[in-house]
């Protein structure tokens, strides 16, 4: 063997044993449960993008990367802080938020739940640039301080749809797009130059939804009219001073002041991080880590077949998450947490059936976030009661099937095709030519044939005629308010509503503790070294850039999708 091998060995050797190294100290680390004093403060950085579910990634922790936030971490933080006597108040520290109303509102009500539990609850914001959500957030806090030399811009809700048919016409591609029915509108800006009328009145009707919503809670928390706030709103920028004189916030400190006021307020205070608390124990006075045993799975993005993890949701691994749930007698009931734009209708119809055959044995309950729409929805229906956000956004029963012919680009670029095939469509599905008239009836054949499936099973779902189905189908999305006056969900709330319905559903008296097990299962350093991911999209793009890559990235011409516009935008 050459010298160079063995050098090249001792190196890897040493390697490994660095890195065994790292690992240990890590772990012990993260083994030791902290302490945590008397008289202390919880601190929470919100910034950044938030899921539901987030799980060490291994591999990133040995080169630096930063803690992420999850929904699933902060409720169990936020909930442990209200029972804890050590806790005597939080400070939320605000930044810009990557995520939607539905989250947003569930932190806002854990907030107003500690509150109700005698804990004071500070905002502090250094900046606030297009700050809608995040303020409407900080409006259910004690007190909103804001850094002498920031800015407060809360200018309402909105944002501009894109629409490319000219620059595809341009390009020279065709997008071939079959959908039931007229709200459908997950490809229509491939499509169209601009808003059809069911497209606008959709449009329209949800964020008038979502800023009456906004508007009243502000309005209610910081108290004045709706009328006041429509108008500070449509004023839209602050100072700091401005901001405190209007009324908006209550503060504004630098770092050191916020500091000395929480000491005159409170006292000396110790410390603790987010991160650190989270790996406290539960107080059992809480009753979430012993007792009766209520399964709680989670689905999160764009539904596909085979097997997930965090970055989607996998028909192969929810399914079986579902299916353990429910032969596993120890398990009273199970919570579904579903935050989803939908995707594939095969892969969304298997999660149903797990959940419709789970419905039979024990209680279900599904949760929803920031999105369960299209298939979303259709995992969801099933269930006892579904639990949704006021600006959730869902329904959107419909389904969609779509294809580029990209000829005209071909020939612009001076590409040729020649084909050979057996059987009459056996290219039907290629980018070298459009559809045929025979070829576009047998697809809207099997989209309206699917669909009717779909209307049917949510019918079933939600014990409504299928008529009433049909008349908030098409495709259309609603807003969680707007869905419960429709029949589609059956209440407004979080998670905890849900846990709390599931208990009741499974005869567990009020009084008496849960132990919420968690699904999918924390993955070991193998499991996120090889676990199967979708390409992440970098969350500095422009949000109208994301939502139309993520779009196309998971389109797949061979196969129907019930799936919600990525591109509606909340902001």
């Amino acid at each position: 063997m050459k010298r160079s091998t063995y050098v090249l060995i001792i190196i890897l050797i040493f390697i490994v044993l660095i890195a065994a190294a790292a690992a240990s100290l890590v772990f012990m680390e993260f083994g030791r449960e902290p302490a945590v004093r008397s008289h202390s403060r919880l601190e929470i950085r919100l910034q950044g993008e938030i899921n539901e579910l987030v799980y060490p990634d291994w591999t990133s922790l040995f080169f630096g990367a930063g803690p992420r936030l999850s929904m699933h971490e902060l409720w169990m933080n936020l909930r442990k802080a209200r029972a804890d006597r050590r806790i005597d108040t939080v400070v939320l520290r605000l930044g810009p938020m990557i995520c939607d109303w539905g989250k947003i509102n569930e932190l806002r009500d854990l907030v107003s739940d500690l509150r109700s539990g005698g804990k004071k609850v500070y905002a502090y914001i250094e900046e606030a640039l297009e700050f809608d959500k995040e303020y409407f957030l900080a409006t259910a806090c004690d007190r909103i301080v804001l850094h002498p030399e920031g800015f407060l811009i809360i200018n309402g809700i909105g944002g501009s749809t894109p629409f490319l048919q000219q620059t595809l016409d341009k390009l020279g591609i065709e997008a071939e797009v079959e959908h039931e029915e007229e709200y459908k509108t997950a490809y229509h800006m491939f499509l169209h130059d601009g808003f059809t009328p069911e497209h606008r009145e959709m449009m329209e009707s949800l964020y008038g939804s979502l800023f009456d919503r906004y508007v009243e809670g502000v309005a209610e928390t910081r108290g004045k009219s709706r009328e006041e706030i429509a108008e500070l709103i449509d004023k839209g920028f602050f100072s700091a001073e401005e901001a405190r004189k209007a009324g908006l916030i209550d503060d504004v400190l630098y770092e050191d002041q916020l500091q000395d006021m929480l000491k005159r307020e409170h006292g000396n205070l110790t410390r603790i991080s987010h991160s650190r608390y989270l790996r406290t124990a539960p107080p059992a006075s809480l009753g979430l880590n012993r007792g009766r045993k209520i399964a709680l799975i989670y689905g999160m993005g764009p539904i596909l077949t085979g097997e997930g993890f965090i970055s989607f949701m996998g028909s192969g691994s929810t399914a079986r998450m579902i299916r353990e749930a429910r032969k596993d007698a120890s398990i009273s009931a199970i919570v579904f947490r579903v935050d989803s734009p939908g995707g594939s209708v095969v892969a969304s119809d298997t999660i149903w059936r797990e959940i419709n055959l789970a419905k039979k044995e024990k209680p279900v309950v599904v949760s929803m976030s920031d999105m369960a729409g299209s298939g979303g929805y259709q995992v969801a229906m099933a269930a006892h009661k579904i639990v949704a956000q006021p600006q959730t956004l869902t329904g959107s029963i419909g389904v969609i099937f779509a294809k580029f012919n990209f000829s005209g680009l071909y020939e612009k670029l001076g590409i040729k095709s020649e084909t050979v095939r057996r059987g009459k469509h056996a290219d039907m599905f290629s980018s070298f030519r459009s559809l045929t008239s025979e070829e576009r009836e047998l697809l809207h054949r099997n989209i309206l044939d699917t669909y009717r499936r779909f209307v049917a099973k949510a019918a079933e779902g939600r014990n409504m005629p299928e008529e009433e189905i049909l008349r908030v189908a098409g495709g259309r999305v609603w807003t969680g308010e707007q869905a419960r006056e429709l029949g589609l969900i059956d209440e407004l709330g979080g998670l905890s509503r849900a846990i709390e319905l599931a208990r009741e559903l499974a005869g567990i008296p009020e009084r008496d503790p849960i132990r919420l097990v968690v699904r999918p299962r924390a993955p070991s350093f193998w499991d996120t070294l090889f676990a199967p991911k979708l390409p992440q999209l970098r969350a500095d793009l422009p949000p109208r850039l994301r939502s139309i890559l993520q779009t196309l990235r998971i389109l797949e011409p061979q196969q129907p999708w019930a799936l919600m516009p990525f591109w509606l935008n909340t902001d």
